[in-house]
């Protein structure tokens, strides 16, 4: 035990309670023993890199070369994504799929490359491979957008799986996105990030790495193009990035470098080039289309660790109404559960939950539930009877049953990597549906277990099925939470057929979005934590997770009234818009912090629902085209450079750009153009981009642009839904796209694209059909005309 482990147990001490840290302190030793006696002793390792290529045998959509001492796998897929695997790896089984590996592309072809290499030549990508083993990915130009160098395996000499190595490069102006939720991102600087999801333990800040969702995936974003390279291997690994340098020493440029290391598993990596829009469309083609949250869950939504009782989360409803601020959700921690135990209620503080949730569900209210994959290990409770019954709960190497400590005590974990148990495990739900819940948020399935020292998840040696493959938690520990959120996504859609599940999970892993969102964790009280939030959702939204938030106001401690309102104002522009906080820190609703922060949060409340039916429409889009809501400023223009290097600003779909205030005392702020003609909202002032503008940014607001041209739907003042179009530039064209969402259930509304031109001194608006444009189905306001 270092230092740092005891100052660990000693906040757990007061997090816990004393009974509970003595728990952690034998858990930590308990999972210690685990591992010495189940994991493979240490042994000697040899050294191997491919050779050199001897035999090439052409097959679909690219073909397999074989080297000296490795072979390397290459297919195109008609979706234009390109996979290569060594050492005989398949793109299947993988838990980022969905569904089966996708066909191979019948005009991809294998054909000689120079100096001795190979390279199979598709439409929207080129994969060249020299005789050493580099691999280069290619524009359809020609152009080099990566090249990774000859690999390199560190494997047992007595077998086993063995780690390894490769390193690439890119263009030297090239910028690294993704990696999952970096609070540091969304650009990611130089440094090693580790690929292993984690429970920091307290409430974090731009500078904690890793956190509860980290992934393998990269976006690059160069001059000549843009591509998300992906490596399909759910272990424990690292990744170093080194921006590069034009002219650097002596005038010649240093190229940019990644080099991932894993400590196990297989070589093995998609790659989709293209612009931003085309690569997360394949990426989704590949990895599962994002889940559709119902309406209900783009509105705003109150939780906190602490509510306590019915009478509490009455007292917080009533305040909303008697204020006139609007509320579609109410969430419920832990500190509803029966001694915290998943799938129970204290019926002394909630007495009549169901009743609770139908007076809601009359006001247009939902309650969402926290899960919690941990079970009490203790006869008499339920859950735990049930799992043991079904040998549900994962074991160690010599079969016993793996015990951690989480809230409610000595504990026991699902092994969702069973088909057996997942079904097991969404059947729990139907207990949630009876008791009125109507959406679901998953935590501490990192999965997280409290430990004094080492480590706060499951040994390394606990078994895993890992859908029969069998294997341990190294390989099994990133997809805890991907596998988790599969379980209860499959079980509410069998419990409730009618309606889209609403989840959303701390933890997961490449292809999550399938599921359901995220949230950004216990980011933070401070003005480092407010642009954190946005950092996570922005990175985020580039590994193809379009719908996050973060906890408004930060998860501990208490913020100032201007810290509160201008997170409040951000979150209201993100996907998931939720105030949360610890049990321990200071109050989240907006009535709190004085008249002034109440009158201006109310602001951001009404702008919120006004803009319901454009958050309906990016939802349908991400889910139809894998788009994140929130966009980077240079997802339009990846090719522009001061666009890739602003992180304080972003775009909301095509139409509007958000510019959040995110330092103290600010009253006014400059902001990054992308190209074109912006109105800011407010003022209907215009600005010319691409270039700097200052815009105000009284207490009130903050400054949000319209793109010229624009069409918005918006809900009206009559309550109905209208168009927003705002004029186009003087002899140009605009447009939207608006989808009308039908209800909750699985209805797929068709996609309206309306046109926006001048026709001598007026803005004509024309919905697009088979025979041209005609009359718009919806009322039209058009704005950005004054002085015309």
């Amino acid at each position: 035990m270092d230092g740092r482990d005891l100052v660990r147990s000693v906040k757990l001490v007061g997090a816990v309670g004393a009974a509970q840290a003595v728990r952690t302190v034998r858990a930590a030793w308990r999972r210690r023993r685990t591992d010495a006696a189940g994991l493979p002793r240490p042994a000697a390792e040899r050294a191997r890199m491919p050779g050199t290529i001897e035999e090439v045998e052409p097959g679909p959509g690219g073909g397999v070369i074989r080297f000296g001492r490795s072979e390397l796998r290459i297919l195109v897929a008609v979706n234009g994504a390109a996979f290569w695997a060594w050492d005989g790896a398949a793109a299947e089984p993988s838990y980022a799929l969905a569904g089966r590996c996708p066909e191979p592309d019948p005009r991809a072809s294998l054909e000689p490359d120079k100096e001795g290499g190979w390279r199979v030549v598709a439409e929207r990508v080129t994969v060249a491979v020299s005789r050493h083993g580099a691999v280069e990915i290619r524009t359809p130009g020609g152009v080099t957008l990566r090249r990774d160098l000859p690999p390199r395996w560190w494997e047992p000499a007595d077998g086993g799986p063995g780690r390894w190595m490769v390193r690439s490069e890119v263009a030297p102006e090239a910028r690294f996105f993704g990696l999952g939720g970096r609070a540091g991102g969304p650009r990611l600087r130089d440094g090693t990030y580790r690929l292993w999801n984690t429970d920091p333990g307290h409430a974090f800040s731009p500078g904690d790495d890793p956190l509860y969702i980290t992934m393998p995936v990269q976006m690059v974003v160069a001059d000549a193009g843009t591509h998300l390279l992906f490596h399909d291997n759910s272990w424990d690994g690292t990744v170093t990035l080194r921006e590069g340098e034009e002219g650097a020493g002596s005038g010649h440029d240093r190229a940019g470098t990644s080099e991932l290391r894993m400590q196990g598993g297989p070589l093995r990596c998609w790659v989709m080039v293209g612009t931003p829009a085309r690569v997360l469309l394949a990426w989704a083609s590949l990895t599962g289309a994002p889940a559709l949250p119902p309406r209900w869950a783009l509105g705003h939504q109150h939780a906190r660790w602490g509510f306590g009782s019915e009478g509490e989360v009455r007292r917080i409803v009533a305040g909303y109404r008697e204020r006139g601020l609007p509320l579609d959700a109410v969430h419920l921690d832990i500190d509803h559960y029966d001694a915290h135990q998943v799938f129970t209620v204290d019926r002394e503080r909630f007495p009549a939950l169901p009743r609770l949730a139908e007076e809601l569900r009359r006001d247009g209210i939902r309650l969402v539930s926290i899960v919690d994959p941990a079970v009490r290990a203790a006869p008499g409770n339920a859950v735990y009877d049930g799992g043991t019954d079904l040998d549900a709960f994962v074991r160690d190497a010599s079969g016993r049953l793996v015990e951690g400590v989480v809230w409610p005590g000595d504990a026991v974990f699902p092994d969702f990597t069973h088909a057996r148990v997942r079904k097991w495990w969404g059947g729990l739900y139907a207990e949630r549906l009876a008791q009125g819940f109507a959406g679901f948020w998953h935590d501490m399935n990192e999965p997280t277990s409290f430990t004094a020292f080492g480590e706060s998840t499951l040994p390394r040696s606990a078994r895993h099925c890992l859908e029969g493959r069998g294997g341990d938690h190294r390989e099994a520990h990133n997809v805890y939470g991907l596998s988790m959120a599969r379980a209860a996504y499959e079980g509410l859609r069998e419990l409730s057929p009618r309606e889209r599940p609403f989840l959303f999970s701390r933890s997961g892993w490449a292809g999550m979005q399938r599921y359901g969102g995220t949230w950004s964790g216990d980011v933070a009280t401070g003005w480092p934590g407010l642009r954190a939030s946005l950092s996570l959702v922005l990175g985020l939204g580039l590994c193809g997770v379009p719908y996050s938030g973060p906890d408004i106001g930060g998860f501990d401690g208490s913020p100032s009234p201007e810290l509160f309102l201008r997170w409040f104002q951000l979150g209201a522009y993100l996907p998931l818009f939720r105030t949360h906080a610890s049990r321990d820190a200071g109050r989240r609703e907006p009535w709190e912090f004085g008249a002034e922060v109440l009158e201006h949060a109310r602001v951001a409340l009404v702008e919120r629902r006004r803009l319901l039916p454009y958050f309906v429409t990016l939802a349908h889009l991400a889910r139809r085209t894998g788009a994140p809501y929130v966009r980077p400023l240079w997802w339009g223009a990846p090719e522009d450079r001061a666009l890739r290097e602003c992180e304080d600003a972003f775009l909301l779909g095509d139409c509007l750009l958000v510019a959040p205030v995110l330092a103290p005392g600010a009253d006014r702020r400059a902001v990054r153009l992308p190209r074109g003609r912006w109105y800011d909202t407010a003022t209907g002032q215009a600005y010319e981009g691409p270039g700097q503008v200052l815009v105000e940014a009284p207490l009130s607001r903050i400054p949000v642009l319209a793109r010229a041209g624009a069409v918005i739907p918006v809900r009206g003042d009559d309550g109905g839904p209208e168009l927003e179009v705002w004029a186009p530039a003087p002899g140009r064209a605009g447009g939207g796209l608006v989808v009308a969402d039908a209800g909750d259930g699985w209805e797929e509304p068709e996609i309206e694209h309306y046109v926006t031109r001048w026709d001598g001194s007026r803005v004509v608006v024309g919905l697009q059909g088979p025979d041209g444009p005609r009359e718009p189905s919806l009322p039209v306001r058009v704005r950005g005309l004054a002085g015309r």
